[in-house]
């Protein structure tokens, strides 16, 4: 057995929060932690994409690549890491190569080093662009296998998926378990296997939502693992990683202990403390405890916290239960697609409207999306009668191709976009634009109001928090409305900005 010390990457700024704080964590809160976290000598510090990106935009008024170059200062010398979906970016839908490229590329420029990859198919057709980009821009790309269990995924399935990401030019591989259900002797197999047939690092993240996290992260240390992921209490265990210090504990005398000062970390868990603290209306004790109903569900962690406040918004949080029963005979339908983002969102709202409406009686367009083969290829059979029901809702055949190809390059269409909105047009605004339009327009309404705003002589107390309405709530302008035009200096560039006053 291998003596080299395991490392430990740390994902407190990135899916710590979105586990465990539905993605809430703000880059004012982070900047506190940020430079001590980049004095630990930890592997890499996961601090973007996912579904920070989204709710940065949606919740906190903050341009993602903001966050990007804050974070970038205030840790420099430490490894930065991104999760992205592949064609799906940091989305719920496909989008062309041309986007997906120009992304890649603005993220290298702003200091993203490792790009995690994944499909939530597991079909690598759909990481390919995204690899290759990643490739070109000099930095490191890390493949990805989503661990799922049902028939038609085994150990031996998902090794030969990890030796085919080898295959394709990446620099190491991630078993990404999303719903903790990686039990300890599979890690140990899987690790294992991969270890004698790759030669590229093998890195394993787990979530603690069933208790087997830090039992399966020392059997891929025994296994031979090169990297695992952990957090830092209290935005850790439960929905969460496992914790850095327990993790640490747990491999006591071991030969691949590694060493983490541990004055540090007991002074990271107490400003993340007060920090949580002020997260609780996104906090629930419901997150952060070992759930055993995950095992039938496989609900991810990262999904859980946000899953419970829209139901709750959908006057539905007292079928939470129910929902979750739905989910395992969605996803059997949809041909045993693993459930991480954006399947685990697909798969939860249609059983929602199983719940709420009955079986298959409101089809949401983005499963019919997935029956219909426009996510990719699934890894089992999509059932009969709901492929033919998608294909008559629909009116088309299953598509069997590489989803990006069915679609047509947008950068250009982009920028002309934003020019006529008189928004920025580089690339970094093109690529969030394309996949949160309405959120970059409000940002920068917001943004003109402030800035057109007298200065208080004191701090505003905070204001609740005002939600993005869903595209069903939205009320079309009227007539009468008055359009200003203010300019505003971003990052040291004047930008024309057009400013709809709401009554």
């Amino acid at each position: 057995m291998s003596t080299v010390p395991v490392v430990f990457n740390n994902t407190v700024l990135r899916d710590g929060h979105q586990s465990l704080a539905a993605t809430r964590m703000s880059t004012k809160q982070m900047a506190t932690v940020a430079p001590e976290l980049d004095t630990m000598g930890f592997g890499s510090l996961e601090t973007w994409g996912g579904a920070t990106i989204d709710a940065g935009v949606r919740y906190l008024s903050e341009f993602p690549f903001d966050r990007l170059d804050a974070l970038k200062r205030l840790a420099p010398k430490t490894p930065q890491t991104m999760l992205l979906r592949g064609q799906n970016i940091v989305q719920y839908t496909n989008f062309p190569d041309d986007v997906v490229e120009a992304f890649v590329a603005a993220a290298a420029r702003h200091g993203m080093d490792i790009f995690r990859v994944f499909d939530a198919l597991n079909d690598l057709r759909n990481i390919e662009t995204a690899i290759r980009a990643v490739k070109k821009a000099g930095k490191h790309a890390q493949g990805t296998v989503c661990y799922t269990t049902s028939p038609v995924h085994t150990p031996e399935m998902l090794i030969e998926l990890g030796t085919r990401i080898e295959a394709m030019g990446c620099d190491s591989i991630c078993i990404k378990d999303m719903a903790g259900l990686l039990p300890p002797y599979v890690a140990y197999q899987i690790v294992r296997g991969l270890k004698t047939r790759v030669k590229i690092p093998v890195v394993v993240h787990t979530h603690e939502t069933a208790g087997f996290g830090a039992a399966a992260y020392y059997a891929a240390v025994e296994a031979g693992v090169d990297r695992v992921d952990t957090a830092i209490s209290p935005f850790a265990n439960g929905t969460g990683q496992p914790d850095t210090w327990r993790m640490l504990q747990a491999l006591a005398q071991h030969p691949r202990r590694p060493s983490y000062d541990l004055a540090k970390l007991s002074r990271l868990r107490d400003e993340l403390t007060r920090i949580y603290a002020e997260l609780s209306p996104f906090t629930s004790p419901r997150n952060e405890v070992v759930d055993n109903d995950v095992l039938i569900y496989q609900v991810p962690g990262g999904m859980l916290s946000n899953f419970r406040n829209q139901l709750k918004e959908q006057k539905m949080a007292d079928r939470f239960v129910e929902v979750m029963r739905e989910m395992p005979y969605v996803r059997q339908c949809l041909g045993w697609i693993p459930l991480v983002t954006p399947t685990s969102q697909i798969v939860g709202v249609q059983a929602m409207l199983n719940v709420k409406f009955g079986r298959w009686k409101n089809f949401s367009p983005e499963a019919m999306k997935v029956a219909l083969g426009y996510y990719g290829q699934t890894p089992g059979s999509i059932d009969p009668e709901v492929l033919a029901l998608a294909e008559k809702l629909s009116g088309k055949p299953r598509y069997t191709g590489r989803p990006a190809d069915a679609l047509e390059p947008r950068m250009p269409a982009l920028r002309a976009e934003l020019a006529q909105k008189s928004l920025p047009t580089d690339d970094e605004h093109c690529v969030i634009y394309a996949m949160f339009p309405r959120e970059v327009e409000k940002l920068y309404q917001e943004r003109a109001g402030k800035a057109a705003a007298p200065v208080p002589a004191v701090a505003a107390a905070p204001q609740p928090e005002v939600k993005a309405p869903e595209p069903a709530q939205l009320v079309i302008p009227g007539t009468n409305k008055k359009i200003s035009r203010l300019a505003l200096t971003i990052g040291g560039k004047r930008h024309q900005v057009s400013v709809e006053e709401l009554g």
